[in-house]
């Protein structure tokens, strides 16, 4: 004889398993306070900033003028002004780089350029790494001069090998994490 009920038990278990790790198994919604006083939320768990930029177009929609620099908008670059940007003749991107959203110290920052020829073709990359503070701020990545967040700092992204001779530049900001 077969069971309809043991069938229907059956297939709730898993059901019910998932809903279990899917909502958590804590009996308690954040940790008790003081006698009188509400509860406290546990606190939000930090992911870490991305580490790379996303990789640049092969080729740009409009080619760039002779020598232009283009800041390709994103989710860091309305809080920081990129003022003095120019190609140079050495085929780097120079500039200057103030914080404008906060004022605490500037934990990392990343400029990412890639090159790109007079038809709009990617020729190379570069990148420029900033630190202020941490144990990992050392050597030439380490700043004791201007902070970023002040007066602001002059950069300078060099590109790896290249491929052809760049006419134009896209700079992103992949990375800007604060204290």
């Amino acid at each position: 004889m077969r069971h309809p009920l043991r069938r229907t038990a059956a297939a709730l278990v898993p059901a019910v398993a998932a809903l279990a790790l899917v909502t958590g198994c804590s009996g308690s919604a954040g940790r008790a306070g003081p006698a009188g006083e509400p509860a406290v939320a546990a606190s939000p768990v930090a992911a870490p900033a991305p580490r790379s930029a996303p990789a640049p177009a092969a080729v740009l929609a409009q080619p760039a003028r002779q020598g232009e620099v283009r800041v390709e908008q994103g989710p860091f670059t309305d809080r920081l002004r990129l003022d003095r940007l120019t190609l140079t003749d050495r085929q780097t991107v120079t500039g200057h780089a103030t914080i404008t959203a906060d004022v605490s110290d500037t934990l990392a920052l990343e400029l990412a350029v890639a090159y790109y020829d007079a038809s709009g073709h990617l020729v190379g990359t570069g990148a420029f790494q900033y630190q202020e503070e941490g144990e990992d701020a050392h050597g030439a990545e380490h700043h004791d001069g201007p902070r970023a967040a002040g007066d602001g700092i002059d950069f300078t992204v060099s590109p790896g090998k290249l491929t052809g001779t760049p006419a134009s530049a896209v700079l992103t900001v992949p990375v800007l994490v604060s204290e």
